[in-house]
């Protein structure tokens, strides 16, 4: 359980750092925008089409009476954008990192500066390091993905499907959004996806404690734009104790900071 609190800490720490550095939460939030427009078209998009979608998917029930089929027909809607929400909570992390990879690669090297005094660097070019980051992050949709089809069908079950159901989608989203944005500290580190994944798996409750609340906030992407900059300091710390390095405790001293420079 001190790892729950301790995965909250790091959360809260990341959003005190970009609090102290103006200029890096401002441009932080550029990509976030990007990306917030483009998920709220395509949502907007689902909720204005979704009952013809369904419509066209179940055509066994034009026949049913009512009101059976506006039940049935509304419910597998409300599923279906469900779906897509947690999806597109789970994705906007991976498409906004991968928007704003430059952005936030400058924003964890400045809070590793200001916990040690310099940063580790990958010694890869840009180019070469958008393909990792797009590639590790599509495997990571494509296994949310299974993830939320399996969770979509679990809905169905009574009580349990409204229940515990979304506690646990949650939680396998939380860590989903953990796995996206320690990627941005570890890659520079030169820690591979499966590496990175089994760091994650050994310490689940520090990735629950980050990763949960955050998934709880990101239901509602207006919101996750202004977490997402925060989520990206407050990762860079975790990971720097996934690694054994310094707790980053000093990161939250007025001193410390100094040390990489107020932006």
């Amino acid at each position: 359980m001190r790892d729950l609190g301790r995965g909250f800490g790091y959360l809260m720490k990341g959003q005190r750092w970009v609090a102290q550095h103006g200029k890096q939460y401002g441009v932080g939030l550029l990509p976030g925008l990007i990306t917030l427009l483009l998920y709220a078209a395509a949502l907007v998009a689902l909720a204005t089409w979704g009952t013809d979608l369904v419509g066209w998917a179940t055509p066994f029930a034009d026949d049913w009476s009512s009101p059976w089929i506006g039940l049935f027909r509304g419910f597998l809607t409300a599923l279906l954008f469900a779906l897509a929400l947690l999806l597109s909570v789970v994705t906007f992390t991976a498409v906004t990192l991968l928007v704003g990879q430059p952005f936030y690669e400058s924003l964890s090297e400045k809070v590793d500066i200001s916990v040690a005094g310099f940063a580790p660097e990958s010694g890869l070019p840009l180019w070469r390091e958008l393909w990792i980051s797009a590639r590790d992050s599509l495997r990571i949709v494509l296994r949310a993905a299974i993830w939320g089809i399996l969770l979509f069908a679990l809905g169905f079950i009574p009580v349990v499907g409204q229940t515990v159901v979304p506690v646990v989608g949650f939680c396998v989203t939380g860590f989903f959004l953990v796995e996206e944005l320690t990627a941005v500290a570890l890659q520079r580190r030169g820690v591979e996806a499966r590496e990175r994944l089994a760091l994650l798996r050994g310490r689940r409750q520090l990735a629950w404690g980050f990763g949960t609340p955050l998934a709880v906030a990101f239901i509602v992407p207006f919101v996750a734009v202004f977490l997402m900059p925060g989520a990206v300091a407050g990762a860079t710390l975790m990971a720097r104790e996934l690694l054994g390095e310094e707790s980053g405790e000093g990161a939250d001293d007025p001193a410390s900071a100094a040390a990489g420079g107020r932006s």
